[in-house]
């Protein structure tokens, strides 16, 4: 394996590479692009990169849906760092390009609902095709193929582009979060302010199903941050769920949780347990009562004396 070279969605000049050099490690690093995400997810399976940076949800669309695939299936990976990046477009043109010239657009699939109101508003006869990244679009700008691709502006000069229009957003103060992955191994340690990452599977399609798995988080007093849904290819109405949970997985009420739901599902997929980007623990919200490790702790002492006959 090459400790020292980092894949993330390419090419050159997409938000992805902005986001992997706020790392204070990708200063040190080979920094690799790759074709799409499932070629940056596979460089780490087979030892080509140590880690790699993959955009998994946005602010406005929600989860990125081939990176939550990716990750549920194949060969296990494990999240170690989550980056969140503000994100902002510029239309990018040849030189010369006027706005009335831009026939066919193009972008990564997920920022098609980030820009749809401006364009309606802008662009209402541009046709829209989607490439593998912005990057990857602006590279198809600059070959001819399209007339104009929202990427970020950072890009222009790579590619011999314009920006012929900036600061293109339908909501203020988007961001897209990515997630820093490699083989699985053992966490980082706690910081107070982490984030826990699971895939579980449903043993089978009954009423309150779906309920019982939450429960396990519910009762222990752990938040869930995010669930979606995702089909297992086993046919219609197969799912299974990919779950953000505060806190980490030495804590004592995510740990008896995920244990919770290892006893009444077929599968559990366990992604990481990493610090939450921008947050410090001043920023936790205080816990329930009786959902701290010291009343964990100070529960199993209870039973331990009863148990022996000390109580």
């Amino acid at each position: 394996m090459s400790a020292t070279r980092y894949a993330y969605l390419g090419p050159e000049g997409t938000f992805t590479e902005v986001a992997l050099r706020t790392l204070p490690e990708a200063a040190t690093r080979e920094l690799v692009p790759m074709v799409s995400v499932p070629a940056a997810l596979d460089a780490v399976r087979n030892g080509t990169a140590a880690a790699a940076l993959v955009p998994i949800e946005n602010s406005v669309e929600g989860g990125i849906t081939t990176t939550l695939d990716q990750l549920t299936s194949g060969e296990p990976l494990m999240i170690y760092r989550e980056v969140l990046l503000s994100i902002t477009f510029a239309l990018l043109v040849r030189p010369g390009t006027k706005l009335s010239d831009v026939k066919t657009v193009t972008a990564h699939p997920a920022a098609q609902p980030q820009v749809r109101n401006w364009m309606a508003d802008h662009l209402p006869q541009a046709v829209w095709e989607s490439a593998a990244s912005n990057a990857d679009g602006a590279r198809l700008v600059q070959e001819g193929r399209y007339d104009a691709a929202f990427a970020g502006e950072f890009a222009a000069a790579t590619y011999g582009l314009e920006p012929l229009v900036t600061e293109i957003h339908d909501a203020e103060n988007a961001q897209t979060r990515f997630v820093l992955v490699g083989r699985p191994a053992r966490p980082s340690a706690p910081t107070g302010a982490d984030k826990t990452s699971v895939v579980i599977w449903l043993g089978d399609d009954h009423p309150g199903a779906l309920l019982e798995l939450l429960q396990e988080f519910a009762v222990r007093g752990v938040n869930l941050m995010l669930i979606q849904s995702r089909p297992t290819g086993a046919g219609i109405g197969n799912y299974c769920f990919a779950l953000d949970a505060e806190g980490h997985i030495s804590d004592r009420r995510v740990g008896e949780a995920l244990m919770g739901l290892k006893r009444i599902c077929p599968n559990v997929r366990f992604l990481g347990s990493y610090p939450r980007a921008g947050v410090t623990t001043a920023d936790v919200r205080p816990l329930r009562a009786g959902t701290s490790d010291a009343a964990f702790t100070e529960a199993s002492d209870w039973l331990a004396r009863n148990q022996d006959g000390r109580a």
